[in-house]
């Protein structure tokens, strides 16, 4: 097989990567909340008093949606009860957004607490919400050990900001 074949190009990527490692060590979350200027590049959705929301820059699936608490904290025990609610509004609103703006068939919910639970950045504490339909696993993933992701990040915020100001949820909570 020819070596071309052996490789899946993705270089719009490395600029993510390249960020992650700013060398001030602070979290990209973090980066995101204190930069509000910022929030086309970092593709935020929401941004409120106690949460924001952005989109995952290393998605599951189209339309995968980070929901973190403004504070920077690892441990659900620590996030006061208006904050954890807050965390819950958001979530439920994305995930309505999601099924409206991609007509999503259904979603995977979650919060991985501890690197060894798969939390890549187990200091900040963040809820995933990933858009799922039927047959949205192929053989890529199998084969290849490659996801492929068939919507660019900027056309997914543009949809789901189109969507969620369609159905009267502002950006502030």
């Amino acid at each position: 097989m020819a070596d071309f074949q052996h490789n899946l190009w993705a270089p719009w990527r490395m600029e993510y990567i390249a960020g992650l490692h700013t060398g001030d060590g602070t979290c990209f979350l973090c980066q995101a909340i204190s930069n509000p200027a910022g929030d086309e590049q970092r593709h935020v959705l929401w941004r409120g008093d106690k949460t924001i929301t952005l989109l995952n820059l290393f998605p599951y699936n189209s339309g995968h949606v980070l929901i973190a608490p403004c504070a920077h904290c690892g441990r659900l025990e620590d996030l006061s009860d208006p904050l954890l609610l807050d965390l819950m509004r958001r979530t439920r609103d994305a995930k309505r957004v999601l099924e409206a703006a991609l007509g999503a068939q259904g979603f995977n919910i979650g919060i991985n607490l501890g690197r060894c639970a798969g939390a890549g950045l187990p200091e900040h504490l963040h809820i995933h919400v990933v858009p799922r339909w039927s047959g949205d696993t192929n053989y890529m993933a199998v084969l290849g050990d490659v996801k492929v992701i068939p919507q660019s990040l900027v056309a997914v915020r543009t949809l789901f900001l189109t969507k969620a100001a369609e159905l009267g949820l502002p950006g502030e909570p």
